[in-house]
């Protein structure tokens, strides 16, 4: 329960009097949440987190009036405003800054001597302050997007006694609402670091999502679904990352590690050609690894001029995924070059394993590798082979515009023949574009951002340009995913790392 007196309106006060102010009155969280704003105790900050940092898709520049008509008047912060603890205060200033669109950062407080408890705090807007001068500015590739402008947002609340409140409860004792900057629209305050936060819930959902091998890519789209956007879920795609992270983390073992660098070493004296390669962190505790044994090794010198990378199946307990390089030799048998347990699958770990493939096959890299569409993986590739040819699992984009324009495809039954012409049927590249130009228009599709992404890159999929490079008769992962059903009778997600 939050109490608090208050009079309607925008205040800046530093003093402590009470005269003139509404009787006392009491607000339950559950009122908050019942006007559109979240309550959440927890401040979640992550490593490279996709928080508001610039000002795009922000409201024209709108005075804090303006904004305040549109907010539910018992979520505006008022001066005398009663709160039985901290966090009470902070869930209070949170949901308002939700409604009007900016984040929260805790800033100053101040401790009691002897007691050590927090007699005053102030809650301000994620752009107050400024950045420091760093003399790398000079010689960085890109800057870090300024997130400081200096602005001045908060309010204060203190609960040093006095005459008027000798009980010491915290109260709101400065709230100033003006910004230097742009808010942002309801529909992008999920982006704020303080706006944003996974319950119980939510990482069960995760949790038994990713034991059934669903990839996290995949539970985060089947879960903004059920919300109905991703403005309703609470969280982004990098919180579900970290929080796998931590853990996978949290269940392995320390022992694990040298478990497992006992038995490569074991497969390397029984094989002397046998090739491994392990990351360990700061704990000891494995984060990649990567190994292939003579037999992969001469396949690959002979068969590797096309390579089929795959990572969807991720049975083992930890959740990882487990990555394969996959080809195929003169008899058109499926053979692998290579495979790894991966912690995630983020650009880094991707550029570790594509150096380290080829730090293996002793500097040969494959003429055309073909994977599913993943930024972090086609980020890695255009890095580390820049002269491969990357084409793109064509099976997979026909299962990502299933997704994308669900509602096309259920509207209009002949859709996905006509998509499918596209993708296929087309010798001349002229007749692909005239091809796609046509059904843009005749479904009315010219504003699919999905779409749109998709023409562009489309000489990773699109058949018409790839038929002057050698694919080995491979046009999708197929390949690798028929692997998968052979892992599935030794690989479970009850198995261990060491077993």
């Amino acid at each position: 329960m939050i109490n608090f007196r208050g009079k309607n309106g925008i205040m800046d006060v530093h003093g402590n009097s009470s005269k003139g102010y509404e009787p006392c009155r009491r607000l339950d969280f559950e009122d908050i949440s019942g006007l559109g704003a979240s309550v959440g105790t927890e401040m979640v900050n992550i490593d490279g987190g996709n928080e508001m940092n610039d000002y795009v898709d922000a409201r024209p520049m709108i005075s804090i009036h303006e904004i305040h008509k549109r907010i539910h008047k018992e979520l505006i912060p008022e001066v005398d405003m009663k709160f039985e603890t901290e966090d009470g205060a902070y869930n209070f200033y949170l949901a308002y800054a939700k409604s009007a669109g900016f984040g929260v950062r805790m800033s100053k407080a101040h401790k009691d001597e002897y007691t050590g408890k927090i007699c005053d705090r102030i809650f301000c807007c994620s752009k107050e302050g400024s950045r420091n001068t760093d003399v790398r500015d000079v010689i960085v590739k890109s800057h870090r997007p300024l997130t400081r402008c200096n602005c001045n947002a908060h309010i204060k609340i203190s609960c040093r006694k006095t005459v008027e409140y000798p009980k010491g409860d915290y109260r709101i004792v400065r709230f100033v609402a003006d910004h230097n900057h742009d808010c942002v629209t309801p529909s992008k305050t999920h982006l704020f670091r303080s706006h944003r936060k996974m319950s119980d819930a939510q990482k069960t959902e995760v949790d038994i999502a990713i034991s059934c091998g669903i990839a996290p890519r995949e539970t985060m789209e089947l879960m903004t679904k059920q919300v109905g956007g991703p403005e309703n879920l609470g969280f982004i795609s990098d919180d579900c990352k970290n929080y796998l992270r931590s853990r996978r983390t949290a269940t392995m073992r320390p022992g694990d590690t040298g478990g497992v660098l006992e038995y490569l070493q074991k497969m390397q004296v029984e094989d002397p050609n046998f090739v491994y390669a392990i990351q360990v962190d700061a704990d000891s505790l494995i984060t990649n690894i990567f190994w292939a044994d003579a037999k992969m090794k001469s396949d690959y010198f002979y068969f590797g001029d096309v390579v089929c990378f795959d990572t969807t199946y991720r049975k083992n307990k930890e959740g990882r995924p487990i990555a394969l390089f996959v080809g195929v030799n003169n008899h058109k048998q499926t053979i692998v070059f290579g495979a790894a347990l991966l912690y995630d699958e983020t650009a880094k770990t991707f550029s570790w394993l594509f150096d380290t493939f080829v730090t293996t096959m002793l500097g040969k890299k494959p003429q055309t590798i073909l994977t599913d569409q993943d930024a972090a993986m086609a980020k890695a590739l255009a890095c580390q082979w820049p002269d491969t040819y990357h084409h793109l699992c064509v099976w997979h984009i026909f299962q990502n515009a299933a997704i994308h324009l669900s509602g096309i495809f259920a509207e209009y039954k002949d859709f996905a023949k006509n998509f499918s012409s596209c993708i296929y049927d087309h010798e001349d590249e002229g007749e692909f574009i005239d091809a796609w130009n046509k059904m843009i228009k005749n479904y009315g599709l010219q504003n699919n951002d999905w779409l749109e992404r998709m023409f562009q890159i489309r000489k990773k999929w699109a058949l018409v340009y790839g038929r002057e490079t050698f694919c080995a008769d491979m046009s999708t992962t197929q390949r690798s995913e028929s692997m998968n059903s052979v892992l599935k009778k030794y690989v479970s997600y009850k198995t261990g790392l060491l077993q």
